[in-house]
């Protein structure tokens, strides 16, 4: 992974790994290289990796569980599918179970409204057969 083209603040290495232990490898070096050589993303690379993923989830206040429970509930509420798949992943890397999944997806659709649980459900099933395929 090239990340000599970013600053290399303790924050965004701190980040990087955080990024790579939640998100796996698979996404974030291909964004991170994308970033590295596309002018336009690059400034966007280095903001979430330092700030996201280096200060707000390297702080003490929460396990990255919750974290990731927090992040399903709003990115569902959202609407933000493509990020939703994501972070359900995420969410699995981080411990959370299917179960504790679909009860984050039934809050939400009690908050949220029904249409964003449906979405959040149809979402959260994709991304589990794909991951049953692999």
């Amino acid at each position: 992974m090239d990340t000599s083209k970013y600053n290399q603040t303790e924050g965004f290495k701190q980040g990087l790994k955080v990024r790579r232990e939640v998100l796996g490898d698979s996404y974030v070096e291909p964004s991170i290289n994308k970033g590295s050589t596309d002018p336009f993303t690059h400034d966007l690379q280095q903001f979430v990796t330092e700030y996201c993923w280096g200060t707000v989830w390297c702080r003490d206040g929460l396990d990255r569980k919750t974290r990731s429970t927090i992040n399903i509930a709003l990115l569902a509420a959202l609407g933000r599918t493509h990020e939703l798949k994501l972070h359900t992943r995420g969410a699995l890397n981080n411990g959370m179970t299917k179960d504790e999944i679909k009860e984050v997806f039934l809050q939400v659709g009690v908050y949220a409204g029904v249409p964003a649980a449906v979405e959040a459900f149809r979402t959260a099933s994709e991304v589990f057969a794909d991951m049953e395929k692999s």
